[in-house]
Parts: C-alpha cells; sequence; structure tokens
C-alpha cells in the first residue's frame, strides 16, 4: 500500500462531494444508532463507522448508469451512491415511506432508481449478484460497470472465487471491492486465512489486483475511476482490496471487546471522516464555515428524515401477507 503521488490537484467540488459523503454516512449510523438504542429499529444494525471512506471514494467515481450490489453493513453504500436519508430512516423505522416500504430494513435497503441492487444479510451474496449484473449489461451492450462490495469474511466462501473467475473469462465490467476490515464478526482474519493480502487471490486467476488503505478516501475514488475506465476499454474484471478497520464491533450489541485497543487507536488516528474533511479544507481551500455549514445541514436533514418517518404510516401483517403472496 505505498503511497503514489497524485498526477494533479483533485478539484474543489470533487473533494467537497467526498467529505460531504463521508460525513453524511457517518452521521447516519451515529444517529441511527441513537434510534436503535430508544427502541425505533427493529433487527440488526450493522454500522459502517471507520469504513465511509470506501463507500465514499468508489461510489464518487461512478456514473449513473453503472450499478452496485451492498452488504450486510450497507447503509454507507446506498447513501454513497445517492439514497435520500428520509427513504432510508423511513426503512429502518419499518414505515411504508422507506426504500422497501418498511419490509427490508436495515440489512436491505434497496434502491433500484439508482442502479443499487440492495443491501444483502447473506454473506457474500453480493458477488455473484454483481457479476450476474455486469453480465446482463454484456448482453445488452452496454458499457456500464458493476461495482459489488464484498468483505475479508465473504472471501473464504465458494462464490467469491467461483463469481470472479466468471467474471473473468466473460471479461465482464466488474469491479470486486474487498472491505477487509480484518474481522468476520469476532474471527480475525489470519485465523480463517494463511494468506491475509487477499487481493492476491485475484491474480491468482489472472485478475488485475489493488491493495489500498482503505481510510483514504481519495486514494479509494482514484483508484476504482482507474478501474472503471479499464473496465470501459475491454480490461476487466478488477479486484481492489481495501483495508480499514471498524471503530465498533460487528453489529450494534457487540462491545467489540476482541478488537485491541492500541489497532482500534491506531485506526482513528486515520479516520476516513476527519481525512476527507482535512483534504476539502487544504487541497480544495475550503473554508472553516463552508465546513461548519456543510455539517449543519447533514444534521438538519436527518432530524427532519427522524420527524417525517415517525408520523409516517406503518405496514400491517395483513400488507405483509398480501405483498407477498403477490409473489
Amino acid at each position: 500500500m505505498a503511497k503514489t503521488a497524485r498526477p494533479n490537484t483533485p478539484s474543489k467540488e470533487l473533494l467537497e462531494k467526498l467529505f460531504t459523503t463521508a460525513f453524511r454516512i457517518r452521521n447516519f449510523e451515529s444517529e441511527g444508532i441513537k434510534l436503535y438504542r430508544q427502541g425505533l429499529v427493529r433487527g440488526y444494525f450493522h454500522p459502517y463507522l471507520g469504513q465511509e471512506g470506501i463507500a465514499t471514494g468508489a461510489c464518487a467515481a461512478l456514473e449513473d448508469r453503472d450499478y452496485i450490489a451492498s452488504t450486510h453493513r450497507g447503509h454507507g453504500h446506498c447513501i454513497a451512491q445517492g439514497a435520500e436519508v428520509g427513504g432510508m430512516v423511513a426503512e429502518l423505522l419499518q414505515k411504508e415511506t422507506g426504500y422497501c416500504k418498511g419490509y427490508g430494513g436495515s440489512m436491505h435497503i434497496a434502491d433500484i432508481s439508482r442502479n443499487n441492487l440492495g443491501a444483502n444479510g447473506i454473506v457474500g451474496a453480493s458477488t455473484p449478484l454483481g457479476v450476474g449484473a455486469a453480465m446482463a449489461s454484456q448482453v445488452r451492450g452496454s458499457d456500464a460497470v458493476t461495482v459489488a462490495f464484498s468483505t475479508d469474511g465473504a472471501s473464504n466462501n465458494g462464490t467469491f472465487l467461483e463469481s470472479l473467475n466468471l467474471a473473468a473469462i466473460w471479461n465482464l465490467n466488474f469491479i470486486l471491492i474487498v472491505e477487509n476490515n480484518q474481522y468476520a464478526v469476532s474471527t480475525k482474519l489470519e485465523e480463517a486465512t494463511r494468506e491475509t493480502e487477499l487481493y492476491k487471490r485475484g491474480e491468482a486467476i489472472g485478475v488485475e489486483s489493488h491493495r489500498i488503505d482503505g481510510n483514504d478516501p481519495l486514494l479509494v475514488y482514484e483508484t476504482v475511476a482507474d478501474a472503471v475506465k479499464k473496465c470501459r476499454a475491454g480490461l476487466g474484471p478488477i479486484l481492489i482490496e481495501a483495508v480499514t478497520f471498524r471503530h465498533s464491533g460487528h453489529h450494534v450489541n457487540d462491545p467489540g471487546k476482541y478488537m485491541p485497543e492500541e489497532k482500534l487507536a491506531y485506526y482513528k488516528e486515520r479516520d476516513p471522516v476527519d481525512r476527507a474533511r482535512d483534504n476539502f479544507i487544504s487541497m480544495g481551500k475550503a473554508a472553516a464555515s463552508e465546513v461548519e455549514a456543510i455539517e449543519a445541514d447533514i444534521k438538519a436533514e436527518f432530524e427532519a428524515a427522524v420527524d417525517a418517518a415517525k408520523v409516517a404510516g406503518e405496514v400491517t401483517v395483513e400488507d405483509f401477507q398480501e405483498f407477498v403472496a403477490d409473489y
């Protein structure tokens, strides 16, 4: 993960987008946990705290025609792909104004209108779903690229290499991003595999593969933007291992005591939201007042979404049964 010199200075517009997205994800997760503690969110809640740089940078490199497939820790991917906070909060609170009318909840938010194939409660499911979407684009004659977000834990599933191999032999416009937060629930990566540099799995089957600092939103953007360009030129698929670390346990009720304090401190010093903010100020020449205004607007946006969700209608058991029967 050696640093490389940037060919040119990123635009202020890009730096502002990266900071705004990263902070919006951080605020959504932090405030969402509070809603969970109040008993307003049913089911599990897997925070994306500490990993915001990956979704932020990756989705900023995509265009409207491109697709993403997500994971159980998917709020950040949804927001980075352009999902409205109002629809996401409503989904968390199981309201009919949610993206999935309250049926999906935290782990199954999807927004097909933005080519977001959705979060997924099945570990590793994003990879075959993403390859399927990439194949569909190829059949249609589209140069759309599909990004599948996966995890270090999912890398040991058979579908990981099976799907990536299919993408390779079919030359699909497919980018597999492994969010390596170094734990599968509480199992350390080195206890699950002898080779802990996961990008090498792609190299073994002839796929261009990279290992990068996932806590650097700008680096993630630059790496994915280059991968997108190569895919559109017929040089895909590409695997990107983005190394990161959770700021908390696997889910909201996991205290994460198995996570070494010194390692957690190391990664918090490299907080992706702080880095996005620092880049916006230093390279983008943003004034403190600009940063404060963005943060205030995002906080107000979330508060308004909660107020609207609380008064929205809830789906009844009968509604749910009718919905299931229709499918």
